[in-house]
């Protein structure tokens, strides 16, 4: 999967994910990309910040080995995505739910193998190819360090219920 940052003739900004980029430039050649906010679809490609890796920069002291600093309150549970999603405005829920509908059509899902597949195409052990899955915040963050791209997307729950 490829991740976009796109504009509208209007101005608008929006995120895209694609296949490739031969994707992308397929879809809007043929007015199949919409803008979110005003339905245009005139769309193209905005100027985006690369990605980076991390440096080895010292991460900050915790707060809980700061003496003066009160106690941490306790984590409360997770909303699920449902509850997210009922929370979340109608067009954005709306374009996470056709996000969501274009990462089902085009790519693989590869379910808790994710990190590994992900490191397998990284590598040229499999085929080139868009895949979604699940991974663990473990897993993510090799992944990040090793600096093999991916995006973690609000998966809600599909338009039809």
């Amino acid at each position: 999967m490829i991740h976009y940052q796109l504009r509208c003739q209007r101005d608008h900004e929006f995120d895209g994910w694609f296949k490739d980029s031969a994707a992308f430039e397929r879809q809007a050649a043929r007015a199949l990309i919409q803008c979110p906010e005003c339905a245009d679809t005139k769309v193209s490609r905005a100027l985006m910040a690369p990605a980076l890796p991390r440096g080895a920069k010292a991460p900050p002291e915790p707060a809980a080995a700061r003496p003066d600093a009160p106690p941490a309150p306790a984590p409360s549970p997770a909303p699920s995505p449902a509850e997210v999603a009922a929370r979340m405005p109608d067009r954005l829920r709306a374009a996470l739910q056709r996000m969501r509908a274009e990462v089902e059509r085009h790519c693989d899902y590869v379910g808790p193998a994710f990190a590994e597949e992900a490191r397998r195409i990284h590598n040229g052990d499999a085929p080139p190819r868009g895949i979604y899955g699940e991974t663990t915040p473990e897993q993510a963050e090799a992944l990040e360090a090793d600096g093999i791209g991916f995006a973690r997307i609000p998966w809600v729950p599909r338009a039809d219920g």
